[in-house]
């Protein structure tokens, strides 16, 4: 996921530090409603992940 979001934000010119944190806000959001980008994390570790 670190991956992945350090990706993204490699690509823009953040003027500031607040302005860096909002994006990074804005991504983790983004990713937060996408299960499938989630779930292949998961199995990238070889993990498994039961729901409680």
């Amino acid at each position: 996921m670190w991956a992945n979001l350090k990706n993204y934000l490699g690509n823009l010119a953040a003027c500031t530090v607040d302005t860096l944190a909002e994006l990074t806000r804005t991504r983790l959001k983004k990713m937060q409603y996408r299960p499938d980008l989630l779930d292949g994390f998961i199995t990238e570790t070889g993990l498994t992940w039961t729901p409680p």
